[in-house]
């Protein structure tokens, strides 16, 4: 059992004075906890929970933040990105709660990390076992875009019938020439139930499968969590004589030099550039070759 495992099975994180460890009280905590683990044995299989009311609005990852302040403990070293980057609005709300409600220590070194919340991105750096990641989850069903009722989508999920997704994804493939998923690509998790990832792009869609670290997902409005164990076969749905196709950058990032990073646009001096989206490994290698 890797240590992130354990670390879900930790019934008693310390208190600090004048409100519970990690803001949540400790039954809600171990709510969570056990909602993780059916969904750490049944990998990709939505797992309901009792979603509190969190001091975020719903929609600005209060399921993530949910899950994080289920799983973290005194030994944690915090990362919280919202697309790469830790100085956005969503990130440093969110990294400031999670500190002074705990106490531990933050980082922008992914290496140096062992709990990171995420909106929307995998880290650039690989991650390690012994590695949480947390992602936040807007819609946590990728049968919605089938039915918005769901009694129908729990049923197809059980009985493992995905033939209105692979319909949908034909004739999304037919009138487009290609895939017109940008993010939440539907994924396979060991050759079982059918998830979304999260709205990362499909850059990041190959880096979960066999990855090292545990990924927790939690959707706070839709009150449902759901996780990839570590080295987990983890498969986008294409079509035999379509291959998946991740999004290619022929550009440099204009900042560091950097080749095959994930590239998101910015304007500099009025001027459109292609910068890396991980904001903090962008700043390490501009330190390294200055």
């Amino acid at each position: 059992m890797t240590t992130a495992l354990r670390e879900l099975l930790d019934t008693g994180p310390r208190t600090r004075s004048g409100y519970a460890f990690a803001y949540m009280d400790e039954s809600a905590k171990r709510e969570v906890r056990r909602a993780l683990l059916k969904g750490v044995c049944i990998p990709g299989h939505l797992v309901p929970f009792a979603s509190r009311e969190m001091p975020v609005a719903r929609g600005w990852g209060s399921g993530g933040l949910q899950v994080t302040l289920a799983t973290i403990t005194p030994k944690d070293v915090l990362k919280v990105i919202d697309q790469g980057d830790d100085q956005s609005m969503n990130a440093v709300g969110l990294r400031e709660l999670i500190a002074t409600t705990t106490g531990v220590p933050t980082t922008t070194d992914a290496r140096r990390a062992t709990l990171i919340q995420t909106r929307h991105r995998i880290p650039q750096d690989e991650l390690d076992e012994g590695q949480v990641l947390v992602f936040q989850v807007p819609v946590s069903d990728p049968l919605r875009r089938i039915s918005a009722r769901p009694s129908v989508t729990r049923r197809l999920h059980a009985e493992g019938d995905y033939t209105a997704l692979w319909l949908y994804l034909y004739e999304d493939t037919a009138r487009m020439g290609r895939s017109s998923f940008t993010h939440s690509y539907p994924v396979r998790v060991d050759d079982g139930y059918v998830m979304t990832p999260s709205p990362i792009p499909r850059y990041d869609v190959p880096r979960l499968h066999q990855a090292p670290q545990l990924s927790l997902f939690g959707a706070g409005r839709e009150a449902a969590v759901f996780a990839v164990p570590p080295y987990t076969d983890v498969v986008p749905l294409v079509f035999e004589d379509r291959a998946f196709e991740p999004e290619r950058f022929t550009e440099c990032c204009w900042r560091c030099d950097a080749e095959g990073s994930f590239l998101d646009t910015e304007f500099v001096d009025g001027r459109q550039r292609m910068v890396c989206s991980d904001t903090a490994w962008c700043a390490r290698r501009r330190a390294v070759t200055e």
